[in-house]
């Protein structure tokens, strides 16, 4: 599920971010996202295709759409019916722009009102498992599919009347309609729409429906990969920065630091590299990262250590939101004092780069992704000052993580860094629930040092997402040596994913929970009580603040 690696004579794709001039021969399909919980999938699904691909609102400008000059549009389901007063509407612009158009579940009905046919309500509403029968086999959308394959649907209206040119492709049980298709012609590009939903899992066949769409009707190439990025991006980086200075804010994790890797491949010595040291790292972590970043990358880095700062103006603080917020800003501070210390010794920095991902920038409601609802504010999107002084590049924020990573191999970082666990911006504020402080942070880093050492001796490291325990602002009654004890609460959180869009908890050996229970009950004094978080993404997140 990551992209792929770059194959010896793969062309370079062009997969510049919006606002970049369009490169002439870039190949990218456009999602509109009418809502749905599925849209960033979608993105993903057609990725896996090896064909760049971008999530817009429904109602982007149309100017942004043609700048973009998509070789097809998706237009993603959403939760509205396409009768009702103020539901999303199709833009113009999709049907003007003469491009191969694939709706999935209300972009089909959408597409079925704007050009001549009608959406009711189901007699019966469908979700879950379906069984589709084909019924126009030499359809191009739906070639290589079984007779009858099964789908994954969720809907209450479907389409009653085909539009005028339109075909029934494929239908269920108790949908007479669940594709359907005009084929191209001299005049007009094929439109294509599925009742069903090929980006989720449940539809076995998906992907073939989905490369299907990119490669027969829109003419794409599968050029996009990890190399491909790689050299765009560089080639970006270069004309982007110039001869000027860049600063970038490492942590040791996996996207600052391949976010450093690409941009010292871009500009070499041009890079400084700041790790700040904001007391809310994980057990050992600060030593770990500066003896790889120097020793084992070669980068220029400076050291610092800031952590009493950053306890300072946390004191009292327990609203998450304001958390993050007060260590993005912490951060920027800290690297403009940098700066100025660095610009006497080296000459001037111009930007601050960043280690931003698309599901950053997603989860924080950006303007780019409007149609998300904010879930939480990332510390490098919501949580920067209005006044920074830094120009920011971020190269890897259309990126999910594990293209992230497969970028980190292509360029030759180690697999202790590719394959780290995603740690957060905040870092421990925000698995310290409530009030920050020295004691409680030093409880939940023997707590998360023991449970990560465990899962790393059992083998299983590898196989998950992210894996990280959590300080509850909870007391518990136990019994310890005869003794009643009034302690932490402290829970575990494992979890499996391809995007960290969506996440499921590991179903870990018992034994294995066993051993840290044990361990963290004997050796972490203060800690009488470990629960297990198992809860999925959604309709949890990730992190617990």
């Amino acid at each position: 599920m990551s992209l792929p690696a770059s194959p010896a004579t793969a062309p370079a794709a062009s997969v510049p971010p919006r606002g970049d001039a369009p490169a002439a021969d870039r190949e990218t399909v456009a999602v509109l996202d009418f809502g749905s919980q599925y849209s960033r999938l979608i993105a993903r699904r057609v990725r896996e295709c090896r064909v760049y691909c971008e999530v817009l609102p429904w109602d982007v400008p149309a100017e942004t759409l043609r700048a973009l000059a998509p070789r097809g549009i998706i237009l993603s389901g959403g939760p509205a019916s396409v009768y009702e007063p103020g539901a999303p509407t199709l833009p113009p612009a999709v049907l003007e722009l003469g491009v191969p158009v694939l709706g999935i579940c209300y972009g089909m009905q959408l597409l079925a009102q704007a050009l001549g046919g009608t959406v009711e309500p189901g007699q019966r509403r469908e979700f879950g498992h379906a069984q589709l029968e084909v019924v126009a086999r030499a359809a191009p959308l739906l070639r290589g599919l079984p007779e009858r394959p099964a789908v994954w649907m969720s809907h209450g209206d479907q389409v009653a009347t085909l539009p005028p040119g339109f075909e029934p492709l494929a239908r269920t049980a108790t949908c007479p309609i669940a594709a359907m298709g005009r084929p191209a012609s001299a005049d007009a590009p094929a439109v294509v729409a599925l009742q069903f939903h090929p980006e989720v899992a449940h539809t076995p066949q998906g992907l073939t429906v989905l490369q299907n769409f990119c490669y027969d009707l829109c003419g794409c190439s599968p050029t996009w990969t990890a190399g491909s990025f790689i050299a765009e991006a560089v080639a970006r980086i270069r004309a982007t920065v110039g001869a000027e200075r860049v600063l970038c804010a490492v942590s040791g994790g996996v996207d600052s630091s391949v976010t450093a890797a690409l941009i010292h491949k871009a500009i070499g010595d041009q890079l400084t590299c700041v790790f700040v040291d904001n007391g809310l790292l994980r057990k050992d972590e600060g030593q770990t990262v500066a003896r790889t970043f120097r020793e084992h990358l070669g980068f220029r880095l400076r050291h610092v250590d800031a952590g009493d700062e950053f306890l300072e103006y946390l004191s009292g603080v327990t609203d998450p939101e304001r958390k993050r917020a007060i260590v993005g800003e912490r951060f920027i501070r800290v690297f403009e004092r940098e700066a100025r210390a660095l610009q006497a010794e080296l000459g001037p920095f111009t930007f601050l780069a960043q280690g931003t991902l698309y599901p950053d920038v997603i989860e924080s409601a950006t303007p780019e992704s409007k149609s998300a609802a904010k879930i939480k504010t990332h510390h490098n999107v919501g949580g920067l000052p209005k006044d920074l002084a830094f120009t920011l590049i971020e190269p890897l924020r259309y990126l999910f993580k594990d293209e992230a990573r497969a970028v980190g191999t292509e360029l030759g970082l180690p697999d202790e860094i590719v394959w780290r666990d995603p740690f957060p911006g905040p870092g421990l504020s925000v698995r310290v629930l409530g009030e920050i402080t020295e004691e409680r942070l030093a409880v939940l880093r023997e707590v998360d040092a023991i449970f990560v050492e465990e899962i790393k001796a059992a083998g299983l490291y590898r196989g998950l997402g992210q894996v990280f325990a959590v300080l509850t602002d909870s007391r518990s009654t136990g019994v310890q040596g005869d003794y009643r004890t009034y302690g932490h609460v402290v829970a575990l959180r494992a979890i499996t994913t391809d995007d960290f869009m969506t996440a499921d908890w590991a179903r870990l050996p018992y034994e294995v929970l066993a051993r840290v229970s044990s361990r963290i009950g004997n050796e972490v004094k203060g800690v009488n009580r470990v629960v297990l978080d198992i809860t999925s993404k959604p309709p949890a997140t990730v992190e617990w603040e």
